[in-house]
């Protein structure tokens, strides 16, 4: 292993005119990283590759903290590709040792993508000024060589505001959220406080995320009280659900409402329990595919 990792750290100082090894990575000058998104539901972290494409390192809202790292090529894999991502020393700082942090496998026609601990790893590994770097045979040339690096240089700043984002990030996600179940008080509208506490997480989320595509929000009573008067209660309880959620930003045409009177109960209607159960608005969110 370590003669292999001595051989790339030499492959890496070759001059990019060597048509054995083609060197995509940013100059000291031109090296640049920016924060894509900077929200309580994703962070992202870019940097350009030129000549190549883009690095991306993406972490979103949810119950563990999560990171997610793209290669995004401007010319996709034209075969499987077998790939090393090592953490080497840039030309300006010299004498450090080169270490693999990764094996990895490109897909055809795919960006290529890293698992959560070597993303971790290669943040740290920016951190503290090294440069990882992926190698692969040319698709169409196995005796050439690519070398793809992500430049240190200029990462400090943005680096400290992507953390900062991490640590805002919600602690649940659009899957948490996505499928809902309400409960009210007898009669009226006020939600248990569960249920309240419930609603202003969706609220919250939906007023970070443009991407909602439609909310569907159904609303149900338990058999106490006349029939009339409980469809007009369900219909009372989506609408008011539904005004909640156009106060967090959501198009009203995207929101449909139902009421359901006291139709399709989940349970008994005899016992106190079971009418709570029965009591109740249900929300289905859907954002495109």
């Amino acid at each position: 292993m370590w003669r292999k990792l001595m051989v790339l750290t030499s492959l890496c100082l070759c001059s990019t005119a060597n048509a054995d090894l083609r060197h995509y990575v940013a100059s000291l000058e031109n090296s640049a990283w920016r924060i894509g998104e900077n929200n309580p539901i994703e962070c992202r972290l870019e940097h350009d590759i030129p000549d190549y494409g883009r690095a991306v390192f993406t972490s979103n809202a949810g119950k563990a903290l999560n990171l997610h790292f793209t290669l995004d090529m401007w010319l996709k894999p034209d075969a499987v590709t077998k790939a090393t991502l090592i953490s080497r020393a840039p030309s300006w700082r010299p004498g450090h040792n080169s270490k693999e942090i990764t094996q990895l496998t490109y897909n055809k026609q795919f960006n290529g993508e890293v698992p959560k601990k070597a993303a971790w790893s290669m943040l740290n590994e920016l951190s503290q000024g090294m440069e990882p770097t992926f190698y692969y045979a040319d698709w169409y040339n196995h005796n050439a060589k690519i070398a793809v690096g992500l430049s240190s240089a200029n990462f400090g700043g943005k680096y400290r505001e992507f953390r900062a984002c991490l640590a805002n990030l919600l602690p649940y996600s659009f899957d948490d959220i996505a499928f809902t179940v309400l409960n009210y008080q007898e009669g009226g509208v006020e939600l248990t406080r569960f249920s309240s506490q419930q609603l202003q997480k969706i609220q919250r989320y939906l007023s970070f995320d443009p991407e909602v595509e439609l909310v569907l929000i159904d609303a149900y009573t338990d058999s106490y009280g006349g029939r009339s008067v409980n469809q007009k209660v369900s219909d009372k309880r989506a609408d008011s659900v539904k005004d909640i959620l156009i106060a967090s930003g959501i198009p009203k045409d995207r929101i449909h409402t139902s009421g359901h009177g006291e139709k399709r109960h989940v349970t008994g209607n005899d016992l106190a329990e079971e009418r709570k159960m029965n009591r109740r608005v249900v929300i289905k969110i859907t954002k495109p595919i």
